[in-house]
């Protein structure tokens, strides 16, 4: 059985300026989300200039943040931001969701889309595989806050995380995730993006994809304590929410092809 190390959430400390994993974890998405775009965009024949990968960053790191953390309040602690709305700002803390920051990164594509000119699958497609490494980067900092723990189990890898109880070690769900979302949708993305495919499959299968880790992870994830289970008495608040994704996200992929076909 292991224990959750407690890491200290600062990781650095300038005088009154506090800088926490959590917010480094951002940094790290942002970045390899410029270095992967510029790469991307300097090919032959690609729709985007380099240029233009710094306002993708911009605009979606703006949807990012407003749109993850309006989500999680709206999603997941609207009893807490009603009774002190200036908790929104506390993003230092953890409380992002994936889904709000989703809405707020679709937002802000379709408005780059109509400025561009460009059809929005266009724009979504070549943003698609840029985001997974900062999803993995973002559960990293989950783990390192000691936040979002499993289920209890008895599997040798099971780890104690301290505020969750120290007799009960629980699956690091925070790893699971970082796995699932960060490596593997980045390199299942990367791969199926490699040669052209019809507008629109690549941002379905990020969507899908997406949905059908959470799914799963949430099965080994402990529900938020003042949530529970939301639907059929076993369905937790990231499941109910990413279902609709799953099938919109196979929706498009199969739009996609019969729109080639047709």
């Amino acid at each position: 059985m292991l224990t959750h190390p407690q890491f200290d959430p600062v990781a650095l400390s300038l005088g009154p300026l506090k800088v926490h994993w959590y917010g480094l974890m951002y940094v790290i998405g942002f970045l390899s989300f410029l270095y992967l775009g510029k790469r991307r965009a300097s090919k032959p024949g690609s729709l985007f200039k380099p240029d233009q990968v710094d306002d993708m960053m911009f605009w979606g790191a703006l949807g990012v943040v407003l749109g993850g953390r309006i989500g999680y309040m709206l999603f997941y602690n609207l009893r807490e931001f009603l009774g002190d709305p200036l908790s929104f700002f506390q993003v230092w803390d953890g409380g992002m969701s994936f889904h709000g920051g989703l809405i707020g990164v679709t937002l802000a594509m379709l408005a780059l889309s109509l400025k561009w000119g460009v059809h929005f699958f266009q724009l979504s497609d070549f943003i698609a595989p840029l985001v997974p490494i900062g999803l993995g980067a973002g559960r990293i900092g989950n783990f390192i806050n000691g936040e979002l723990w499993g289920r209890p189990t008895d599997m040798p890898w099971g780890m104690v995380f301290p505020p969750a109880g120290l007799d009960v070690a629980r699956h690091p769900s925070q790893l699971y995730q970082a796995f699932l979302e960060g490596l593997v949708l980045f390199a299942l993305l990367w791969w199926f993006s490699r040669v052209s495919r019809p507008v629109g499959a690549v941002t379905g299968l990020f969507v899908a994809a997406y949905a059908a880790q959470r799914i799963l992870v949430e099965f080994f994830r402990q529900p938020d304590e003042h949530l529970g289970y939301v639907a059929f008495g076993w369905m937790t608040q990231g499941q109910v929410l990413s279902l609709p994704m799953l099938a919109l996200g196979l929706f498009v992929m199969w739009w996609a092809y019969q729109k080639e076909r047709g």
